[in-house]
């Protein structure tokens, strides 16, 4: 037997893999325990949030940053590009909701994020 740990969506798992035979068929284990999702490790605060503004900038999808548009201090209006996320290999652009200056950029290019994160926040 064989022990794994697999992160999937966030979600931190313990697999034990048992070896079978070369030959034949493979059938699941009778009656196996679901593993129970562990809690993944909490990501440390980004430094620029300190100063975090009172709107929220939120991904409408779940994906990776592929790109920052906007820097911390950066006058916005409402529909403005704040940050791309790619997702399924489109670019999904988050805006702006409203008119505002960048207090903080809350995530960093490459990094996953899931439908309703914050992105970043505007004053």
């Amino acid at each position: 037997m064989k022990n794994y740990t697999i992160t999937v969506n966030g979600n931190v798992y313990d697999v034990v893999v048992e070896e079978g035979s070369t030959g034949g068929a493979v059938s699941a284990p009778k009656a196996a325990p679901k593993a129970a999702p562990k809690a993944a490790p909490a990501a440390a605060p980004k430094a620029a949030s300190a100063g975090a503004g009172s709107i929220r900038v939120e991904a409408g999808a779940a994906g990776k940053v592929f790109k920052i548009e906007a820097n911390v201090g950066q006058a916005v209006k409402s529909g403005d590009t704040v940050v791309i996320i790619e997702a399924m290999k489109m670019e999904i652009p988050v805006v702006a909701p409203q008119d505002g200056t960048v207090a903080s950029i809350d995530v960093a290019v490459g990094d996953p994020v899931e439908a309703g994160a914050c992105l970043a926040t505007l004053n």
